[in-house]
């Protein structure tokens, strides 16, 4: 273990540093100090300011932009998946057609998969800072990690903040998750916060099942 006064960690050395200079200079003439000794370590203290107010700066800006990234992703998949879904169904498409797409090409007969009838059952961990592990079952095998026949996936929303959801249109999408469990990441801004998550399951023919019961739980800062 270090013995060490000085803190290794950015934030703590921050408030550790600006303390140490507001008592040097509070109290030059005990320490022996002169104007020249303070104005030195200032400039010192100045350089390292500048850099960490740049750095936080910088994060925040990154942060920003990996979740504009993800919302931009999210809402171009599902652009993408409901174009994919239309041309499938095109009399006009052909298997090449499917193929040079990078389209799922069928092969042999099988069955049409139904639309979902059960619910995904929500489970959230939180035992992590700033980060949610959402594990989900169905319904009617809770205690297995299987999905139900004909799934393709699991339709994963979300609302950050109270009140609680009391619709679907007030959620946004997080992703569609094809096995258990799904991670969501969150920013500083949202600890203390309530997230509450609503799934359902997805066919491979993109038909939506039902909504599961709402689940809550607290973003841990």
């Amino acid at each position: 273990m270090s013995n060490d006064y000085i803190p290794k960690g950015d934030a703590d050395f921050n408030t550790w540093q600006a303390n140490f200079i507001n008592n040097l200079n509070a109290n030059k003439a005990d320490f022996g100090l002169t104007n020249a000794d303070i104005t030195a370590i200032t400039a010192t203290q100045a350089g390292w300011t500048t850099a960490y107010d740049g750095y936080i700066a910088a994060k925040a800006a990154a942060d920003g932009s990996t979740q504009a990234k993800r919302e931009a992703r999210d809402a171009f998949e599902s652009a993408l998946r409901s174009m994919a879904k239309r041309v499938q169904s095109s009399s006009g498409t052909t298997d090449r057609h499917r193929a040079e797409l990078g389209l799922k090409v069928q092969q042999g007969t099988r069955t049409s998969a139904g639309v979902p009838e059960t619910r995904p059952v929500v489970q959230v961990d939180t035992g992590q800072r700033l980060r949610h592990t959402i594990s989900f079952s169905d319904e009617s095998t809770p205690n297995s990690r299987a999905k139900p026949a004909g799934v393709m996936g699991c339709e994963i929303w979300s609302k950050i903040g109270d009140p609680s959801p009391t619709d679907p249109s007030q959620l946004h999408f997080l992703g569609l998750d094809t096995s258990t469990p799904y991670m969501v990441q969150f920013g500083g801004e949202d600890a203390g916060k309530i997230a509450y998550y609503m799934l359902r399951w997805v066919n491979s023919k993109g038909e939506q099942g039902p909504w599961s019961q709402t689940a809550s739980a607290t973003i841990t800062g």
